[in-house]
């Protein structure tokens, strides 16, 4: 069976580190605007689909484990040793473009909330080359830099949170009511429509063998899919409780919407603050995205990764000029929506009952 060398000592992660990086990789700029996209299907009952789809990726989150656990490795040789060399590394490049179009999607998003509530005027390839740039700055430094950025992000982006608190001043608690007012068809809608908030934990498959006894980074994961669960959560409440359902079907990022109405002494706008400071709550986006991007070529092209990571970033690159108006950066994010789904509810399941074949097959 194939195996790839463990990284160095110096080189390996705590388990603890499990939940920085799966909450830097699930909250992103997809907490700034995803309630007005489920409010469509699920109106007051969205914070319901929220849970539900939460409670489904703690499950794939574990089969997932259970993946890694008997591989015992990363994702591409996992692959490899379940498919065969041939299809097993064609399967690995889709990893690579899957990792690197989620990239994409959070860079183009991201620039758009940048020129449309800052800098009207910026044109869009500006900051996404300066973000492209920091980003491969970090990741051409290795893992447990990128896993510090991750943790940074996350103590700097929580005191963000607390500027939900003045929306709460203004709350309609009768928006929540009536409860399970919607059909089981209209909540899954909702629970589907979330997908891309929880998308990212998929890192995990290329970072595993860099943690210090792997499967105990398990508990650490699931932590941190509870705590991006309960942000989105507190998030979809707050915007149920401030908007009625026709302001909400009509506000495009609900979030940020809220910070607005936040009055501070140092500063006039309140979300030009959160917006800035929302950098390095996306910078690890980014950061592990292309890291396992560039990560998935190594492991199956005889290339360096820092080689692999200048093509994965003029890809991105090249590709954010097809997406400059607001109805092509839905539709992106709609297709990484659809993609992500159908990674993480049908591939990931399939490659567990796969593996679990033919592990059994060649035993006997």
């Amino acid at each position: 069976m194939m195996q790839q060398q463990q990284p160095k000592e110096d080189k390996q992660l705590s388990p603890f580190f499990a939940f920085y990086l799966v909450v830097g990789m699930q909250i992103g700029v997809g907490v700034l605007g995803f309630e007005r996209i489920i409010a469509e299907y699920a109106g007051q009952d969205s914070w319901i689909a929220v849970l539900l789809s939460g409670f489904t990726i703690h499950i794939i989150l574990s089969v997932s484990y259970l993946i890694l656990n008997k591989g015992r490795d990363d994702l591409v040789t996992i692959q490899k040793n379940v498919f065969g060399k041939w299809f097993g590394s064609f399967l690995s490049f889709y990893f690579v473009l899957y990792y690197a179009f989620f990239v994409l999607t959070v860079l183009r998003t991201y620039v758009e909330i940048i020129q449309v509530w800052m800098f009207p005027e910026l044109m869009a390839w500006v900051p996404s080359l300066l973000l492209l740039l920091l980003a491969y700055t970090y990741v051409t430094a290795g893992l447990r830099v990128v896993t510090g950025i991750a943790v940074i992000g996350f103590f700097l982006g929580l005191p963000i949170f607390l500027m939900k608190y003045a929306a709460i001043m203004d709350a309609t608690p009768s928006n929540l009511l009536p409860v399970l007012e919607h059909s089981f068809t209209d909540l899954m809608s909702a629970t589907r429509a979330m997908t891309l908030n929880y998308l990212g934990f998929e890192v995990i498959f290329m970072i595993y063998p860099f943690f210090k006894q792997a499967p105990k980074s398990q508990k650490w994961a699931q932590l941190g899919v509870a705590f991006t669960t309960f942000i989105y959560l507190i998030s979809i409440i707050v915007s149920l409780l401030y908007f009625n359902q026709i302001q909400l079907a009509n506000t495009i990022w609900a979030t940020l919407t809220t910070w607005k109405i936040v009055n501070l002494a140092i500063a006039e706008r309140a979300e030009y603050i959160g917006i800035s400071i929302w950098l390095f709550v996306v910078l690890p986006n980014l950061c592990l995205g292309l890291w396992a991007a560039s990560r998935a070529v190594k492991q199956t092209l005889p290339i360096s990764q820092r080689n692999a990571l200048r093509g994965v970033c003029l890809l991105i690159f090249a590709s954010s000029f097809l997406f400059m108006s607001r109805e092509t950066i839905d539709r992106l994010n709609d297709v990484a929506s659809s993609i992500g789904f159908y990674t993480v509810y049908g591939y990931i399941p399939f490659l567990f009952l796969t593996q679990a074949i033919v592990y059994r097959v060649r035993r006997r």
